[in-house]
């Protein structure tokens, strides 16, 4: 048995592999081959890969340098006798590995659901006897019965067939029901062709069939998927890749600088006790305690805001990740169109017209030349009504919203002959149906014959293909009269059509005096009434929002299962694609991806804009490619065969409401109202939250190098310790709460998206923001010691030099707050009143910096003293000079790089 597995079943004829697998046609198989294939091949259930047990996801959480340095302040915190502050930091660290936790626990939900898309029933031939049976307990070689409604339980090679269509969108990306046959297919074809097969997953939506199962388990192609997302590696955000790079600097540094300094005590023969505990104060300046605060709570301030824009997070770090997109890949049918088909031109009467309007909603106009018709003419009529008769769906309206029970093609025609003026109750009243002869893949059309009520003659309504229908008609219906057909005019126009990817469907009718359709009776004599072609047209929001995307510097590549030639229209009705670009330069077949080396591709993928007729891998391969350029990646998508590609991407984006369940378990981000213009609003978000990030570490970090420098130039110098570990962790806390944590709130730059997207290469320190750190960190220095020998030349207490020399760094922190609000421009032009909470913080700090130097308990718990008015005045006059010393840094700073 194991030489039936992983074959081309498509280019096999179907006797052939109904013989292979020993089954039978007609009687199916019998029990005792059922037992040994179910010994072999197991249960029709996808396999689960080993996964780590929790506990060790849980340690695996510690595993950070942040978090090192976040364990080793707690301690240091500890060691001191600050159980309070150890006990914080150590919160902070909890916190953040039950959330790492916690999504890597989701991560597994998406194999869980492809589970479950796999579990069903079905009806099978087994010795001779047709019954039901749970779709795990399919075997190889079954003969399965299918009908419309029914969920394929296996991948199925196709012997017998009427009228068979199958929604295969969730593999494929194709918006249509498939049309299936029994024929053999070349062994190239890709999935979205092989029209003998049908896939376990998809559904039946019209006709019957019976076919033999090929494939079950992990080999069919939904289990391939699974494999692929399992398999599939999960890149580290922008921000979790410069967090984690800065985070083992920073540990380094720390490490480094706290031995020296020990070293340094010790030479100069300080107590070792003394050094030791000045290497501790050290260490505890120079870790940013709030930083990881910092980022958890800028994120979730980041999916709040994101959530009230129907965008909702999955994953922390993809909030950030947002704002470092640099291409967006997105799918067709439901992302970027509205997955519903819509009636956009009709040729008739040797004339042609346009029609508006969007999806199933029955409103629209029809221009002739750029002119707006007040009625329909004859021709227009004519057509119109005939495709409305010649149908078997309906329009349903439900909760306010128009949709289609039926075929999304019939229910176009519904939709356009209603725009000319039709009204449904008229029609089937005035037009009743008295036969039918369905649609069948072999003929290429359908035929209904209706009485009108008025004449009492029945009328043959045919519509089809344009090739069948041409052979049947010898005239032309123009103007009330039937002329002789311009066959070669109307071939123009199809041609026309079918070039802007317009899919196309002719119309004719005939008299009869027939109640019942024989087929002799549609070989001839029909007059054609005309053509309406149609599209799944593009979301109008969506339109907008690749504009925006565009004008913020991200590239838009479309990736879809459907037709080149409809994904090549629509991406240049969306400006995916420019209005002059050629189809060879911009269009990608999948075909020919497969042909091509991951060199080949990654050079590729610089300039082709729309990649069609892809399948599952073939998509990990272009994310893969992209990536490999430098590319942060977001990929849409709402199929199961997109999972492993929105598993792969930077950030994947699933669709909330058309979305299988696979899809949102293996995103990052879910469009709740799945609207390509919320990832516009997403996108800004995300960069917001990195900015307010960069503006946070920015201000953030001269006060931990500020007093790293107090501490090491005492030691180095013999000199007196102008503040005390207890004072560095006072500053560093409440700082960090009340001033730094209110940077979050940011709403961000009028600008922020029209510049182009961050290049990833670019670290968190840039030169700028390091020479601002250190000129920031300088002058805390020089101002911190300059006041403290001050006041005690001026006779003042240790304790009382203390107290100045901390609150120079907190009022040095408070106004260099206003320069971190905005990063380019002028603190002097910046609105510091568009932040409510930066100013509450400030009040709030000022207010708790009064209680620590005025206030008993204060004083006595962190050995500070009551100060003077006259140095409060030298406080502030020294902590506001900050401002004008980052000014005149980012003057000379603008001056050199002119």
């Amino acid at each position: 048995m194991q030489h039936l597995i992983g074959e081309n079943w498509h280019s096999i004829e179907s006797e052939k592999i109904v013989e292979l697998f020993e089954s039978d046609i007609t009687d199916g198989l019998g029990s005792l081959s059922i037992k040994h294939r179910e010994e072999f091949f197991g249960k029709n259930v996808l396999t689960e890969k080993k996964q780590d047990s929790y506990l060790k996801k849980f340690l695996m959480q510690f595993h950070n340098a942040l978090i090192y340095i976040l364990l080793g302040a707690s301690a240091i915190t500890a060691f001191l006798h600050e159980w309070v502050d150890s006990g914080v930091i150590f919160g902070v660290v909890i916190i953040n590995v039950i959330i790492g936790f916690m999504q890597e626990i989701k991560a597994q939900e998406a194999i869980e659901s492809l589970k479950q898309m796999m579990y069903t029933e079905a009806v099978v031939i087994r010795d001779s006897k047709k019954i039901t049976i749970d779709s795990t307990d399919l075997v190889p070689g079954d003969i399965v019965l299918l009908e419309s409604g029914s969920k394929v339980p296996a991948d199925m090679r196709l012997i017998e067939i009427r009228d068979l269509k199958v929604d295969e969108s969730m593999l494929t990306g194709e918006s249509l029901a498939v049309l299936k046959n029994t024929s053999t297919h070349s062994e190239n074809s890709i999935l979205g062709d092989r029209k003998n097969m049908t896939y376990s997953g998809t559904y039946v939506t019209y006709g019957r069939a019976k076919g033999i199962v090929v494939d079950t388990a992990d080999h069919t192609e939904l289990g391939k998927i699974a494999h692929l997302i399992e398999n599939t590696t999960e890149m580290q955000t922008p921000l979790t890749k410069k967090i984690a790079e800065f985070s083992k600097v920073l540990l380094y540094v720390i490490l480094a600088l706290a031995a020296f300094t020990f070293i340094v005590g010790v030479l100069r023969d300080k107590s070792a006790v003394e050094t030791f505990m000045a290497s501790v104060a050290l260490a505890v300046g120079a870790i940013p305690e709030g930083l990881p605060a910092a980022v958890t709570i800028t994120l979730a301030i980041g999916v709040s805001r994101m959530a009230s824009k129907n965008a909702i997070i999955r994953k922390l770090p993809a909030v950030e990740t947002l704002g470092s997109v640099t291409t967006i890949c997105s799918d067709k049918t439901g992302t970027l169109t509205q997955n519903k088909m819509t009636v956009t031109n009709i040729f008739c009467g040797g004339e042609s017209y346009e029609v508006t309007g969007n999806g199933y909603e029955p409103k629209g106009d029809i221009f002739k030349d750029g002119k707006k018709l007040d009625s329909c003419n004859n021709n227009l009529n004519e057509v119109l009504k005939a495709g409305y008769l010649c149908n078997e769906s309906y329009l349903v309206r439900k909760d306010g919203n128009y949709d289609i029970s039926g075929d999304p093609t019939e229910g176009a025609l519904i939709v356009s002959s209603i725009k000319c003026g039709w009204d449904e109750h008229k029609l089937n009243k005035s037009y009743p149906r008295v036969d039918i002869l369905p649609f069948e893949s072999d003929r290429q059309f359908m035929a209904t014959i209706n009485t009108d009520v008025n004449s009492n003659e029945n009328y043959i309504y045919l519509k089809g293909s344009i090739e069948v229908l041409l052979d049947v008609c010898d005239l032309e219906y123009i103007d009330s009269k039937t002329l002789k057909i311009d066959k070669e005019h109307i071939l123009q126009k199809v041609e026309e059509y079918a070039s802007e990817g317009l899919r196309v469907l002719a119309i004719a009718k005939k008299i009869t005096n027939k109640d019942t359709i024989e087929e002799d009776e549609i070989k001839e004599g029909f007059v054609f009434l005309g053509l309406q072609a149609m599209m799944d047209p593009p979301r109008p929001e969506a339109i907008e929002a690749v504009k925006e995307s565009k004008d913020a510097g991200i590239n838009i590549i479309m990736i879809t299962g459907d037709h080149v030639l409809t994904a090549f229209s629509i991406a240049k009705m969306m400006s995916i694609v420019d209005k002059d670009a050629k189809f060879e330069d911009s269009v990608l077949i999948g075909n020919d991806l497969v042909n091509l080396t991951d060199d080949e591709l990654i050079q590729k993928v610089a300039t082709v804009k729309v990649f069609a007729r892809v399948e599952p891998e073939q998509k990990l391969r272009i994310v893969d490619a992209l990536q490999a350029r430098g590319e942060i990646v977001a990929m849409t998508g709402d199929g199961v065969n997109d999972a492993p590609a929105l598993k792969q991407a930077d950030i994947g984006i699933a669709m909330g409401e058309g979305g299988t369940e696979v899809a949102k378990e293996a995103s990052d981000m879910i469009l709740s109202d799945d609207n390509f213009r919320s990832i516009a609003h997403a996108v800004k978000e995300g960069r917001i939250v990195f900015d307010n990030l960069i503006k946070f570490i920015t201000w953030t970090l001269p006060t931990n190098l500020g007093e790293g420098l107090v501490i090491l130039v005492a030691i180095v110098l013999g000199l007196t310790l102008p503040i005390l570990p207890l004072q560095i962790l006072w500053i560093n806390m409440s700082t960090a709460i009340f001033l730094g944590l209110m940077l979050v709130f940011e709403s961000g730059e009028d600008y922020i998206m029209k510049r182009a997207p961050r290049d990833p290469k670019i670290p968190i320190l840039t030169k700028e923001i390091i020479s601002q750190m250190l000129v920031v960190g300088v002058y805390m220095l020089v101002a911190s010691y300059g006041m403290f020998n001050y006041a005690l030349a001026n006779g003042h207490s240790i304790e009382y030099a203390r107290t100045v020399a901390v609150n120079i760094f907190v009022f040095i922190e408070l106004f260099y707050l206003f320069n971190c609000k905005e990063l380019q421009q002028s603190v002097f032009k910046t609105n510091i009143f568009n932040n409510r909470f930066l100013l509450v913080g400030v009040t709030l700090m000022t207010l708790i910096q009064i209680a620590f130097t005025h206030t008993e308990f204060m004083n006595r718990i962190f050995k500070s003293e009551s100060l003077d008015l006259w140095t409060w005045v030298e406080i502030i006059v020294i902590s506001f000079s900050v401002m004008f010393v980052v000014e005149i840094k980012r003057y000379i700073d603008t001056l050199r790089r002119a």
